[in-house]
């Protein structure tokens, strides 16, 4: 799934939508002491009330918000795994009859509770609906409603949400005339912070694939790997922030002693950009030892081989075939992405400025300089330009 895939599934959870039927929803209540099912209830989400309705299609969307690789992560189920969950998934999808579903359902359940023990009670919240796509119209001049012909999506999707105790407040009763205060003993249900999430069958091109799922995490780059790999039984995943750690290890690994000043760095990242730009209208497109070769080699790096990057790879990560996401490793390239941070001040720059900045060493000390092309206005001021560095006398 591309961050357009997601954004057509998310912007479809709305009230009274022609386009999305949710049939059921299922809430299963954990509680923390124990972990164990203190109570379970399904009806059809119809049946709700409104405002109720409203509440759960929020967080949804909630679920399905974030970033491809930070919080939204389109997962592989593992091959041969015992008790396979997209085996339960897709016989949940499947099921005629409510009782088959929520018994599908409780297995997945059962999972997050075996060797998990939770801070907070938990909500765990199943949904299973269809949401219609209408097709492109063949020409302008069809007859045809934009809505006669549509992909049709079944899914399942769950949303992991904490409690939380109620506020304790302070009334004022207009009839009786006196202050009360007001005391709730009943847990709130949090629906703004879903805490984890998934989606199933992840959706490409309008076309469901029942061999992946795309899982949602509470937080950036901050995935539960307990919830990916056992109740998912999904395969392992990395980050968009550990690949680029990783990228980062694998280029000063072939640079050996070489030093990797801001103009090298700059051209690395104008090299990444290049590859993402060429490959802008196909799938996020990635960089082998191969292309990392050839990359660091138009950068600027040194006696750069292939030996050499097949090494780095082994060394860094253990893995000679390791892909990197080209969008991961680079910074955002047309903002300020790029964060320096210093003890006095913190600098933001683009990807491509940073050419322009340098560390320099003068009379004992350490000074950031910067390269500009007018005078630098500090509120309201202009500064005043300081001729610190002199041309060293030529030898006689």
């Amino acid at each position: 799934m591309d961050k357009q895939d997601i954004a057509d599934i998310r912007k479809q959870f709305k009230v009274d939508n022609d386009l999305l039927t949710i049939h059921d929803i299922f809430n299963v209540y954990i509680m923390k002491e124990s972990s164990d099912i203190f109570h379970h209830q399904s009806m059809p989400f119809e049946m709700l009330e409104q405002e109720q309705q409203e509440l759960f299609m929020e967080n949804f969307k909630k679920v399905l918000t974030g970033q491809l690789d930070e919080k939204l992560f389109e997962l592989k189920f593992q091959r041969d795994a015992e008790d396979n969950s997209q085996l339960t998934l897709h016989q949940g999808l499947l099921a005629e009859e409510t009782e088959d579903w929520k018994e599908q359902m409780l297995k997945l359940v059962e999972k997050m509770l075996k060797d998990k023990q939770y801070e907070m009670d938990i909500v765990v919240t199943f949904i299973r609906g269809e949401y219609m796509k209408p097709r492109k119209r063949q020409s302008e001049e069809s007859d045809e409603s934009e809505q006669d012909t549509v992909y049709a999506n079944p899914f399942i999707l769950c949303s992991m949400n904490k409690t939380q105790d109620p506020k304790k407040e302070l009334l004022f009763d207009y009839v009786e005339k006196e202050f009360k205060y007001n005391i709730v003993v009943d847990p709130i249900i949090n629906l703004k912070s879903p805490m984890s999430g998934f989606l199933f069958p992840a959706i490409t091109d309008n076309a469901a694939d029942v061999n992946r799922v795309l899982y949602a995490s509470g937080k950036k780059n901050e995935p539960d790997y307990h919830f990916i790999e056992e109740v998912l039984t999904a395969e392992e995943i990395m980050t968009a922030a550990q690949d680029k750690i990783v990228f980062e290890e694998v280029v000063k690994n072939v640079a050996g002693d070489q030093p990797i000043n801001t103009s090298t760095l700059s051209n690395v990242y104008d090299e990444i950009n290049r590859v993402v730009e060429e490959n802008e209208e196909e799938d996020v497109p990635r960089l082998d030892y191969k292309d990392v070769e050839n990359v660091l080699k138009h950068s600027g790096i040194n006696d750069v081989t292939t030996e050499k990057v097949e090494s780095a790879f082994k060394t860094v990560i253990d893995d000679e075939k390791h892909e990197f996401k080209a969008t991961s490793i680079v910074p955002k390239y047309n903002s300020k992405s790029i964060k320096i941070e210093t003890k006095i001040a913190d600098i933001s720059v683009r990807p491509q400025d940073l050419r322009y900045v340098r560390q320099v060493h003068y009379d004992g000390k350490s000074y950031l300089m910067m390269e500009v092309e007018e005078n630098t206005v500090i509120e309201g001021f202009e500064m005043i330009p300081e001729a610190l560095f002199q041309k060293a006398p030529e030898d006689e």
